[in-house]
């Protein structure tokens, strides 16, 4: 589900490391706060959630710092070929290239099976439910019943992500000569849209939305395939030994969601916050 991206080199790395306390030994919710700082490992290039610095997530990893008492570190890195391995990378153990791990990894699928096969982690708190979505011209697709509505027409998508994977295999491959794949995520396709480059834009509805939310011109819904009705939750996933620390993220979590902040955090974002 997240984006694969290189790695950034050693040298960058090892500047965002050397900015940070040693992290090896996960510290105590109190020594947390004499320390001072929470490190929040945040994936680069995933817009709306976090792109050079800014996004949701930034804006989320500095609301749980404040809940806690605490100055934010913010601790931007590439996606590993799986969320395992950024488990391991950004939570437990560390990266071979020096970084890592952080106190909190936001943005991991609140998954059960994810969560049976890391038991060195807990995955909990989640704040967030993810859909697919697609977009469309309303002047070309006017009304969209199925797939259908889009023949003969192109489609922007992401190649190397679900709502990619489930095009290309939707109808056994009918679509795929009108997809458009060469785009890094979905908000590059959805801006494609918007250019008129194409008719219609697929991807998850807050890449879709932060580009395209409010323009009377396109309609945005959920992406008409069985595979894709449900969506994911996302949530925090901290050591499994970091207990008191997990349980004070929750609380802070849940106090954002019932004071409204969490939803103003999307709003802002032009996102539509679905409640996990």
């Amino acid at each position: 589900m997240q984006q694969r991206r290189r790695l950034l080199g050693a040298a960058a790395f090892t500047a965002l490391a050397a900015a940070l306390p040693p992290l090896h030994a996960q510290p105590t919710l109190e020594s947390l706060r004499r320390r001072g700082r929470l490190a929040v490992a945040v994936y680069n290039e995933m817009p709306p959630f976090h792109d050079q610095g800014r996004g949701i997530d930034v804006d989320l990893a500095g609301l749980l710092a404040k809940a806690l008492g605490v100055e934010l570190a913010l601790l931007p890195f590439n996606a590993a070929e799986n969320v395992d391995d950024d488990l391991r990378n950004m939570v437990w153990r560390g990266h071979y290239l020096g970084y890592g791990p952080a106190d909190l990894l936001l943005h991991v699928p609140v998954d059960r099976p994810l969560i049976e096969a890391n038991p060195k982690v807990t995955i909990f708190a989640p704040y967030h439910r993810e859909t697919l979505a697609i977009a469309r011209d309303l002047a070309a697709v006017p009304r969209m019943d199925a797939l259908d509505a889009f023949a003969g027409r192109r489609i922007a998508v992401p190649g190397q992500t679900l709502a990619g994977w489930l095009l290309l295999g939707a109808d056994g491959g009918r679509w795929r000569e009108q997809l458009s794949t060469q785009w890094k995520d979905g908000t590059e396709a959805a801006r494609a849209l918007a250019r008129g480059e194409v008719a219609g834009a697929a991807a998850t509805a807050a890449e879709l939305e932060s580009v395209l939310a409010g323009d009377g011109r396109f309609a945005i819904e959920p992406l008409p395939l069985p595979r894709a009705r449900d969506g994911w939750a996302v949530g925090c996933a901290v050591r499994r030994d970091a207990t008191e620390l997990a349980q004070a993220l929750q609380a802070a979590v849940s106090g954002l969601a019932a004071s409204g902040e969490l939803g103003q955090i999307f709003q802002r974002a032009r996102v539509t916050w679905r409640q996990p």
